[in-house]
């Protein structure tokens, strides 16, 4: 399936694709990116080797190292993963949790987005009179935002077609499971203060949430969070 996913990236981003046929490849990689999560974590409940819990760490740096954190919870937290938010130098460790088969989605999602979000802003003219770094950081805030939104909702989505409370209670027990994992670790945790952006780009960033690719592509370097945004 997730094969089929990264098919579905490559002929979406493809220069000669159609916004419209863009638009019908993103919706199906969507879909089965989510009903693949969907899939493993039934699996999992009955035979719970086949994607137990883990974390990973991914480095993230700058520029713009706090957004692209922010983007990687955007899709962490609908695919049933946590993060923790480490400084570390001009960046951050972003440690992740979560079972296996979600953190390779959450893998393979960001690296891709965080390419998207690249194209995006360099596509993206700064309006006269705004300061450029602040326009960028509320256009990633509203990429983010959307994506969360769209992440989630296919999930919803895919969890209902399978139909029954059975399934819910096996995703709300995944979910619980990777919260206790992430309270071992990090038993004096502590929530982060809600940033204040004063750029005007958040309209247009999300705009391009809505149009973002939600597949995935195999990761070449093993360092997706290095790939750097238009400064």
């Amino acid at each position: 399936m997730l094969s089929k996913v990264r098919k579905l990236l490559a002929k979406a981003e493809d220069p000669a694709c159609t916004p419209a046929e863009s638009a019908a490849f993103t919706a199906k990689a969507t879909e089965l990116i989510a009903r693949y999560g969907v899939d493993r974590a039934l699996l999992a409940a009955r035979d719970p080797a086949t994607d137990p819990v883990g974390d990973r760490v991914v480095d993230v740096v700058a520029p713009y190292a706090r957004d692209k954190a922010a983007l990687l919870a955007a899709v962490a937290d609908p695919l049933r993963c946590r993060c923790v938010r480490r400084r570390q130098g001009d960046g951050f460790a972003m440690h992740l949790f979560g079972f296996a088969s979600d953190l390779e989605r959450v893998d393979l999602l960001f690296t891709s987005l965080l390419v998207q979000a690249a194209h995006g802003l360099a596509g993206t003219p700064v309006p006269a009179g705004e300061h450029p770094a602040a326009f960028r950081r509320s256009w990633l805030a509203g990429f983010a935002r959307v994506v969360s939104e769209r992440l989630r909702s296919a999930e919803a989505g895919a969890a209902a077609e399978q139909g029954g409370p059975s399934v819910a209670l096996v995703l709300v027990d995944r979910s619980d499971r990777v919260a206790r994992r992430v309270t071992e670790v990090y038993p004096r945790l502590r929530t982060a203060a809600p940033r204040r952006l004063a750029g005007g780009g958040f309209g247009s960033g999300a705009e391009a949430g809505r149009r973002a690719d939600l597949g995935g592509r195999d990761v070449v370097d093993g360092t997706p969070a290095s790939r750097g945004l238009t400064r």
